[in-house]
């Protein structure tokens, strides 16, 4: 587990809760995004998960299937990719994202459902429906950059210029790739 996750407020069940993630009373509301956090994460630059700085340079996000399907396609293909979709989910430091992969149970597997839908969906958050499964493959990817807007209800992040491209069907995939960014953060 990374430093800055391991020293997160954990849930009664003793799991770390990401920075972004509201909480309802004592009770943190794991498939919802926080406006405030995210707002904050967004302006200071800072890891969506586990709250500390990210230096200057790649950010790293996990995509589920339809867009890793499209940056797997455009890497073979030999084309840059550029998605101008803007997204709710904010960026983070490598390990974060990679240790995140494999623990969020939706993020982890293909056959994982969504627990909670959209509290007020609209056209960015329609497709966030109880039960929805992830797909056939997720990735985590790094990019060279992220831009941000902040709506009057919603942090909105676009993703520029992919600089690594690690997909999975199951995360445990990444588990070497964890251990290895550990290392290198504890030298």
């Amino acid at each position: 587990m990374p430093a800055g996750i391991e020293a997160r407020p954990r849930d009664v069940r003793g799991y770390p809760v990401p920075a972004i993630t509201p909480w309802e009373g004592d009770e943190p509301q794991f498939a919802l995004t926080d406006y405030e956090r995210s707002t904050e994460c967004a302006r200071k630059r800072l890891c969506s998960v586990c709250n500390r700085r990210m230096p200057q340079g790649p950010v790293w996000r996990v995509v589920g299937s339809a867009e890793s399907a499209a940056i797997g396609e455009a890497f073979a293909a030999g084309r840059p990719y550029r998605n101008l979709a803007p997204t709710l989910e904010g960026p983070g430091h490598r390990a974060c994202m990679l240790y995140a992969s494999m623990v969020c149970p939706y993020l982890a597997r293909p056959n994982a459902r969504r627990g909670l839908s959209a509290v007020e969906p609209d056209e960015l958050t329609s497709h966030v429906v109880r039960g929805t499964a992830r797909g056939a493959m997720g990735a985590v990817v790094g990019f060279a950059e992220y831009e941000y807007a902040v709506t009057s209800s919603q942090v909105l992040f676009r993703f520029l210029d992919v600089v690594e491209f690690l997909p999975h069907d199951t995360a445990d995939a990444h588990l070497d790739e964890l251990r290895a960014e550990l290392a290198r953060a504890a030298e």
